[in-house]
Parts: structure tokens; sequence; C-alpha cells
């Protein structure tokens, strides 16, 4: 069964994460950063240190997103689509109720003037 079904419900707001909350969290250890956009999309600029696990994988590498409810998992994609639909294919599954989306995504973080590296290893 795929990871990412259609998903009709409006997202909850509770569910999103400004790209500064996102980032700060991130620098500091304290959440855990998922970068799903595809290796294309990952050519342009990641954040430092995120996870590359693009959306079109998520399914078949569903254990790389962590299940420890005490560390926020954050999904960032382009600009918030696909990780809001992730996010919402997820909770259906059960389990990750620790995991919101990166509101604005990757736009939003280069338009903050936030850093970007080239991505490093496989994906």
């Amino acid at each position: 069964m795929s990871v990412l079904a259609a998903c009709s419900q409006a997202a909850d707001p509770a569910d999103a994460v400004s790209v500064a909350q996102a980032r700060d969290a991130h620098q500091s250890g304290a959440a855990v950063l998922i970068d799903i956009r595809e290796p294309h999309e990952h050519a342009q600029g990641v954040a430092a240190g995120a996870r590359l696990l693009p959306m079109s994988q998520l399914a078949q590498r569903l254990t790389e997103v962590p299940t420890d409810p005490s560390k926020p998992v954050y999904l960032i994609c382009a600009t918030q689509n696909r990780s809001r639909a992730s996010l919402q294919a997820l909770r259906e599954r059960g389990g990750y109720g620790h995991v919101r989306f990166v509101s604005g995504g990757m736009t939003g973080w280069v338009r903050q003037g936030f850093p970007t590296v080239s991505p490093a290893g496989k994906m």
C-alpha cells in the first residue's frame, strides 16, 4: 500500500511550522528536518544537515522517518503542498503525531535568506 494516498482533508494549522521555527529547531538539534523534494530539486540546494528522502521513495523508505515522539520531524518540500500531503498520509498510517510540515517550504527558506548547501551522499 502506498504511503501517499490522496488526501482530501484540510490541514490543521497546528500541523504547520514556520520556516524560521523549522530552521531554529533543526539547527539546535531539537527536530529532524526531512527534505522530501526529488533529487533534481535537491541539486538546487538543501538545508545543511537535512535528511534527503524524496517523496517518490517515501513508501519504500518509511523506516527512515524517525518514530520517536519526543523529537519532532519537519517535512519540507518546495512550497508545502507535497510535505502537507505526505504528513497527512503518514498520519493516516498512525504513529506519526510528532511530524509537521514546513509552511512555505524551501521557497520560503531561500526567501528568508537562510543558507543552503549542495546535497551530500546518495539519495
